[in-house]
């Protein structure tokens, strides 16, 4: 059982990296932040690290997360949105709801963040993608460099996270 944990905890961090070099192409850089906020990076290791030693399993979640997220239009942040009267969020997805979990850590990432930086500078979507590498890292997985520099989606589509996100039943 434990080798069957260690290969999906290998399959799903090699999705993430997909899904991350998908990105490489753009103006994304692991720099992005060093001027207008360089104290982000630590900040959010900081929160992921308190959060991982409170729950061990919070780590995964946050990787989950980042992973669910990128499904649908790319890795945007548009999983976090909640519902309103104009989106029908993300987070009732059939693969989401009752099961995604560590939103409040992402919000406790982010007001610290906001706190660090005097201001909102860091996109959530960054602070996903950075929360899953910190979280791997924080579990004893490897590092990797994320690139930086995604803007918030403003939109979300649970019928489109239906469709593209893959099916539970194998």
């Amino acid at each position: 059982m434990a080798s069957s944990k260690k290969g999906a905890l290998h399959l799903l961090t090699t999705l993430v990296f997909l899904a991350l070099a998908t990105t490489a192409f753009s103006q994304l850089s692991p720099n992005f932040y060093d001027y207008s906020c360089p104290a982000a990076l630590n900040t959010i290791q900081r929160v992921v690290r308190a959060a991982v030693n409170k729950e061990k399993r919070i780590g995964a979640s946050l990787l989950r997360l980042h992973f669910h997220d990128c499904f649908v239009n790319g890795c945007d942040g548009s999983l976090l949105l909640d519902p309103t009267s104009t989106i029908d969020s993300e987070k009732n997805a059939f693969a989401n709801i009752n099961s995604a979990r560590g939103f409040e850590v992402v919000d406790q990432i982010k007001s610290a963040v906001d706190k660090a930086c005097g201001r909102p500078v860091v996109s959530c979507a960054d602070i996903l993608a950075v929360a899953a590498k910190d979280s791997v890292v924080a579990l004893g997985g490897a590092s990797w460099k994320v690139q930086l520099g995604r803007r918030d989606s403003t939109t979300a589509s649970r019928s489109q996270a239906n469709a593209e996100h893959p099916s539970t039943k194998f």
